[in-house]
């Protein structure tokens, strides 16, 4: 499955609900029934767009800013958030995490979606069948995420990096 597939897949989805909430289970209904390979490929494919693409210091700050932390679980679900909003979207905070001032606000919540991490399993028939089928990634894992690591509780550096978002989310209690 290449990228613009698997992004019709996850836009024919949101276009079904009304909100970030429903698109786990609308996409899961939009795979399920097809081949095994091709629920295969869909994963592989969002693991391509995690792990290449977005798994990078600069946006995993953002999650970290908005939802007042992040582990390494907490950065997937964000993402997974981010995943369920559509390409534009995503490809708009892959551009400049920042952007993400645009559309949150401080009472938001934690902008997480575990649930979007496993559609693809979820649809097969058989999810220890699906488990067993996909590739080992052995060694083509990425060694950490892109960019240069910084301690996110340096909050000058995080201002700098994401002036809009800690602004919403560090000065929320000034005029």
């Amino acid at each position: 499955m290449d990228r613009d597939g698997f992004w019709e897949l996850v836009e024919a989805a949101c276009a079904r609900v009304g909100d970030v909430d429903g698109v786990p289970e609308a996409l899961t209904d939009l795979l399920r029934g097809r081949p095994l390979a091709e629920l295969v490929a869909f994963h592989e494919m969002q693991d391509e767009l995690f792990d290449r693409d977005a798994y990078r210091w600069d946006l995993w700050a953002a999650a970290y800013v908005i939802n007042g932390g992040a582990s390494d679980d907490g950065f997937a679900y964000f993402l997974g958030w981010l995943m369920a909003q559509g390409r534009a979207r995503w490809e708009a905070t892959l551009a400049d995490p920042d952007s993400l001032a645009d559309v949150i606000e401080v009472d938001t919540g934690d902008l997480d979606c575990e649930a979007m991490l496993y559609v693809a399993p979820h649809a097969a028939e058989d999810e220890d069948t699906f488990w067993t089928a996909l590739p080992d990634k052995g060694e083509n894992l990425p060694p950490g995420p892109a960019g240069e690591y910084f301690d996110f509780e340096d909050e000058v550096r995080l201002r700098r990096l994401l002036p809009r978002l800690t602004a919403i989310f560090y000065d929320e209690d000034q005029p």
